[in-house]
């Protein structure tokens, strides 16, 4: 668990399984996604989720709100082995219910989960990818000091060619630069 002055990042319990299914399902939260997903894809990416965790000790943590609300979405680490010329790679990210959004929650859970893979990891670099249209999700990498240059924008070779959300823009942050920003 990551405590931070608002959130606890902790690990999925059975009882999120509704509520991110819910999320997974709102057209606006899913925009930048080929799809939003069923009850049965959304149980099977949370089931994917776990059991990553379970195997590394960290992850795509479920987020709560200390005093509130007890699952708004994930925000964590997730490692991405497609083929690109990142990869392999660890990959900073978030999906937060809509009614989160606008509270600053995905920059403070971020900051968190780049703290624990510099602080805790050790490693050398994290990277964030989005499609070039997701302008919140990249002002969330900004926020957190992740840097893009364009000539690292890639097609996402899960998609297919001429598929809409294939361009995707690569935002990266070196442990260098973590530790000049902390």
């Amino acid at each position: 668990m990551i405590r931070t002055d608002r959130l606890l990042l902790r690990e999925w319990r059975d009882t999120d399984l509704e509520p991110f299914a819910a999320l997974n399902t709102d057209p606006e939260v899913m925009r930048h996604f080929p799809a939003p997903l069923t009850r049965q894809a959304s149980d099977a990416f949370a089931g994917r989720i776990r059991d990553r965790m379970a195997q590394d000790g960290w992850g795509l943590w479920a987020v709560e709100v200390l005093g509130g609300a007890s699952f708004i979405g994930f925000v964590g680490l997730a490692r991405q082995t497609f083929d690109a010329p990142f990869t392999p790679a660890v990959e900073v990210g978030w999906r937060l219910a809509r009614d989160a959004w606008g509270n600053g929650f995905a920059p403070e859970g971020g900051r968190a989960a780049l703290a624990f893979a510099f602080d805790d990891l050790g490693l050398g670099e994290v990277v964030s990818i989005t499609v070039p249209d997701n302008a919140k999700s990249r002002r969330v990498m900004e926020k957190l000091g992740l840097r893009r240059d364009p000539a690292d924008d890639f097609d996402h070779p899960n998609l297919p060619n001429g598929h809409a959300l294939r361009r995707h823009v690569l935002y990266r942050m070196s442990a260098e630069d973590y530790h000049v920003r902390a």
